[in-house]
């Protein structure tokens, strides 16, 4: 198999042309070297020191000439040339590394330069780099006319090699990590050499003035004025070209493709989450650290606990600072004697100190404590990252598209570990792993088979991908010495030159996994299951973490394959996708300088205008006319100070009528697209639409709506006296009805992920109990004391209660949550007797709701969200809550025998003992002639009494008792409980 790249994709010929159009003007050829002394001459140098790369530009011209690309491709301009550092920021996934090797080609034609040193952070992105010069030479040497490179890995043990890149005349390539060249005391580049002609071999690349590629340069640099900066100002480069998606100084950039726009233009996967959480496990004590946080003075901790305040136990953040008694703090007996200890905020060094009775934890960001996930979850995961495998090559085997996963766990020996003889022995994923494999996989097979061939055996399936120590161990990786280097290569060999080996249906590898070998420099275009056995919560992770696997996909003649529904990316994650989308922003926006929901001044520079640029590309309206426009949004009410999207924008967007000046007419469809984007989904909630509604006169001074509502305005009270015995009994009934109490258990929830101007937003897309889980021993509350305070019954009521409902085992299940149902049964029941002994009498003749309340007291709602316009009601809009409600008003218009009604308003309240009642309509319906009936209808979706909650089951009785207290003469009001108005003419027939 060999990969195929394209060479005419426009956004990588944007960036290449962003770099090679920084030297227009310069001559063509190849020089001979010049002097590192000063490394500020540019003149020749005799042929014998070497053959190397000359700029002849001014810095005038450069400056001028770098203006004019930022000018073209957004970028704000610079005002001066502070140093020739350019940055290229990609997206990962885009072709990063593809770019700067044509980059090398195009510079090379145009300009003649022929040195050229690509430095790198760490030996997996080195051999990375050295498999793409590899894998791209031929599709190059066809583009550039046979031109060859003569490229290769710096090797400190064969120094020799640098003569050679300094004398020859063809393209030289050297790949260097930053650690091999940044230790100038120990590192025998900066030593005189017999095999460089007796001088150190510094100084034959200094003569060469490279080309200097730095591939992640935010670690490369180490910090802004770290060691790695030093290093590469050493080599005296004639410019230095960044390239990265996450650029910490961006120094002068020329070419910007983001996240946001990679994910727009669909050039890397989407991305879907499948998150696994612990439900109905609330038992045990629990925490996890979000942060350790130091604002206005105060140092706290935001934690995630089992929060029992408001009755009903839920994992939820709290703040607490320290000293601070999670008991108090959380509502829960179960974090009895627990309480924080001191709170660090010193950055690196985050923590938050828990003291409890067994002694004390410091948890980091990101750590839990006591949490059940970490022993249940692991499977899961693994189990349902199979499946997510397996049915997607059913999907795409046919295709010829090989599927890869990749698992990233928390520890090495969980994988692979040695016993008390040394001998490898699979960790508890791998034995996992191959247990969930072979059952999953034989239902494949028994299916028919998951692709073209049937799944091949477990043991061939998966490998992992470590670093190997001297004794050939495995063990994590580690980059901080030579030895870690040399250890860390081996690991990475394994995976970096069998890539397109790996690709092949016909190799059975399928899973990987690995703890940090291939967390960055490594990915592969064919990975669509990333499962995270590690925690991703701290800084950074999800990005470096779902870069693994951003790459579009390509089948098995290596062509890249662009359908959508082919490039998914799925992450099995153990936390919510709430948090994964939030999160997620949140490290776009650090990383990237991406302000979602904020329309930067600079938004509308790249969009083309007639005409051509001095490089001959297509002109564009350019930073300053682009600012031209964002006045002009601001003064128009359409953007806050700092360019935040307000609501008259999303009107003015969701109308089609967004003002423009008419200079940028042939513009506006770009520039109304761009706003879209930022501006997200309009809302639809909208001041301008917010009405007042004032009742129609003809309606209330009309005869037959006097007698409607003398019908039903009356009001009355009630008594009650209730019976003890009789009262136990209804708890002990409404008890044994309850519902079951749900064991501690696993439940998963898909969500795709949509990256654009406005947010990382998640939008759930399906939902999956899994199997229950065992919660571990936990000791039991003291129920009668919580539920005594709980329903303020007795002691001895509640102990009668829970025997006789004979529910006691449900306690055992899960005590927590039988406490919170045995609570809210308890108090059904209660309410339940309290109705059946309630007694309604009618006011005296003072007491009712005056017809003119309608004209003193505002109604009100929104156009388009909740108002419906009608004909027969006293208001000439309805307010609905429900469709079922807007169903039954459009009914009320439709149906001939419906004279007139009224949506009756919040003030018409009806007393109970469980507070007061709103019905929802007074209905005057004429039949034949002469006969009217008087209606107050109360709609609910199902009219069955055992589908309505009890609480709303009990007002309704209420009701039905308040309405026969205050009938009076003939045809008095019923009250009916209706779906359908069609249902509500059942009830015409005399009585």
């Amino acid at each position: 198999m060999r990969l195929h790249f394209e060479p005419d994709l426009d956004f990588q010929a944007q960036a290449v042309d962003a770099v090679c159009d920084l030297f227009r003007g310069q001559e063509i050829g190849v020089v001979p070297a010049v002097p590192p002394t000063g490394f500020a001459r540019e003149l020749p140098f005799p042929a014998a020191a070497g053959l190397g790369n000359s700029l002849l530009l001014s810095d005038e011209a450069l400056l001028a000439n770098l203006r004019e690309i930022q000018e073209r491709n957004g970028i704000v301009p610079a005002t001066s040339l502070a140093s020739r550092d350019f940055t290229v920021e990609m997206e990962t996934g885009t072709g990063k590394t593809y770019v700067y090797l044509r980059t090398i080609h195009e510079l090379h034609r145009r300009y003649g330069f022929t040195k050229f040193i690509i430095v790198v952070p760490s030996i997996a992105i080195k051999e990375g780099v050295y498999k793409s010069l590899q894998m791209t030479e031929p599709h190059f040497r066809a583009l550039y006319s046979g031109i060859s490179t003569d490229y290769f890995l710096y090797d400190s043990t064969r120094l020799g090699r640098l003569h050679h890149f300094a004398y020859s005349a063809l393209i030289q390539i050297m790949v260097v990590t930053v650690g091999a060249i940044n230790k100038k005391d120990v590192n025998n580049l900066y030593k005189e050499q017999e095999r460089t002609g007796g001088e150190a071999p510094i100084r034959l690349i200094q003569r060469t003035r490279p080309v200097v590629i730095v591939d992640e340069p935010q670690s490369v640099d180490g910090g802004l004025a770290g060691r790695g900066r030093t290093a590469l100002a050493r080599m005296n480069p004639l410019c230095t070209l960044r390239y990265s998606a996450t650029h910490v100084d961006r120094h002068h950039m020329v070419y910007r493709l983001d996240a946001v726009d990679a994910y727009q233009r669909r050039l890397v996967k989407r991305i879907e989450v499948a998150s696994a959480s612990i439900e109905d496990a609330v038992n045990l004590p629990f925490v996890r650290v979000v942060e350790a946080t130091h604002r206005k003075g105060v140092i706290s901790a935001r934690l995630e606990v089992l929060d029992n305040t408001t009755g009903r136990t839920f994992r939820r953040i709290r703040i607490a600072r320290d000293g601070d008694d999670l008991e108090s703090l959380t509502g829960h007996e179960a974090y009895r004697g627990h309480r924080i200890g001191e709170i660090s905020v010193l950055e690196g060094y985050e923590f938050v100190e828990l003291l409890h009775p067994g002694g004390a934890a410091r948890l980091s960001p990101g750590d839990t404590w006591n949490a059940i996930d970490d022993e249940v979850a692991p499977r899961q995961m693994i189990r349902r990252t199979i499946r997510e495998h397996l049915e997607k090559e059913r999907r795409l085997g046919p295709k010829g598209i090989k599927v890869l996963s990749l698992f990233f766990v928390d520890a090495v020996e969980r994988y692979r570990r040695y016993d008390e003889h040394g001998s490898a022995v699979k960790g508890e994923y791998a034995r996992i792993f191959e247990e969930e494999y072979r059952a999953l996989a034989t239902g494949a097979r028994a299916a028919g088979g998951a692709a073209p061939s049937a799944p091949p055996a477990a043991e061939d399936a998966h490998e992992g991908y470590f670093s190997i120590d001297r004794k050939g161990g495995w063990t994590d990786t580690t980059e901080r010495n030579q030895a870690g280097r040399d250890a860390a290569g081996k690991a990475y060999n394994l995976i970096m030159k069998n890539k397109e080996e790996l690709l092949s249906p016909d190799t059975p590898l399928r899973f990987l996994f690995s703890h940090s070998a291939l967390r960055e420099g490594w990915d592969n275009p064919n990975v669509f299951q990333i499962c995270t056995l590690r925690e991703i919560r701290r800084t950074r992770q999800r990005r470096q973490t779902v870069g693994r696997g951003l790459r579009l996909a390509v089948d098995r003649e290596g062509r890249r394959v662009r359908s959508e529904g082919v490039n998914i990316l799925t992450v099995i994650a153990s936390e919510s996708y709430e948090d994964f989308a939030k999160t997620l922003q949140k490290e776009i926006e650090k990383e990237t300088g991406v302000r979602f929901g904020v329309v930067e001044r600079r938004l509308f520079a790249s969009i083309p205008v007639s005409g051509a640029g001095e490089s001959g590309a297509p002109a564009t309206i350019g930073v300053e006319r682009s600012a031209e426009i964002w006045d002009h949004l601001h003064r128009y009410g359409y953007l806050g100070p700092d360019g935040e999207v307000l609501d008259a924008l999303r009107d003015a967007l969701r109308a089609g009528e967004v003002d423009l000046p008419k200079r940028w007419g042939p513009q506006r469809a770009e520039i109304v697209w761009r706003l879209r984007r930022v501006a997200g989904a309009p809302e639809i909630r909208n001041a301008d639409e917010r009405r007042v509604l004032t009742p129609k006169r003809e309606i209330l001074e009309d005869s037959e709506f006097a007698a409607l509502w003398d019908r039903v305005k009356r009001k009355s009270l009630y008594r009650m006296t209730p019976d003890p015995v009789k009262l136990e009994q209804s708890c002990v009934r409404a008890l044994r009805r309850g519902p079951p109490v749900p064991r501690a258990h696993l439940e998963w929830r898909r969500a795709e992920i949509e990256i654009d101007r406005a947010g990382v937003e998640a939008t759930a897309t399906a939902a999956e109990v899994g199997g229950s889980v065992a919660e571990g021993d936990a000791p039991l509350p003291d129920i009668v004391k919580d539920l005594r305070s709980r329903t303020n019954l007795p002691g001895r009521s509640i102990c009668r209660i829970l025997l006789e409902s004979g529910r006691l085992d449900d306690f055992r299940r899960n005590p927590q949550r039988f406490i919170e149902m045995a609570a809210e049964a308890i108090d059904d029941g209660l309410n339940a007797m309290l109705i059946d002994g309630i007694k309604y009498e009618r006011l005296g003749p003072d007491a009712f709701y005056s017809q003119s309340l309608f004209t003193t007291e505002e109604l009100h709602g929104y156009l388009t969200r909740n108002l419906l316009e009608v004909r027969k009601s006293v208001y000439s809009h309805i307010p609905y809550d429900s469709e079922t409600e807007k169903q039954f008003a459009q009914d009320l218009e439709r149906y001939t025998q419906v004279k007139m009604y009224a949506k009756l308003p919040g003030w018409f309240r009806i007393p109970t003992p469980l507070g007061s009642y709103n019905p929802d309509w007074a209905v005057l319906v004429r039949i034949e002639q002469e006969e009217r009936l008087y209606f107050v209808v109360e709609t609910k979706g199902s009219v069955l009494m055992k589908d309505l909650r009890a609480i709303e089951e009990a007002k309704i009785e209420c009701a039905r008792k308040h309405f026969r207290a205050i009938a009076r003469g003939k045809s008095p009001a019923r009250y009916v409980v209706q779906k359908t108005v069609r249902s509500l003419f059942a009830d015409t027939d005399p009585r």
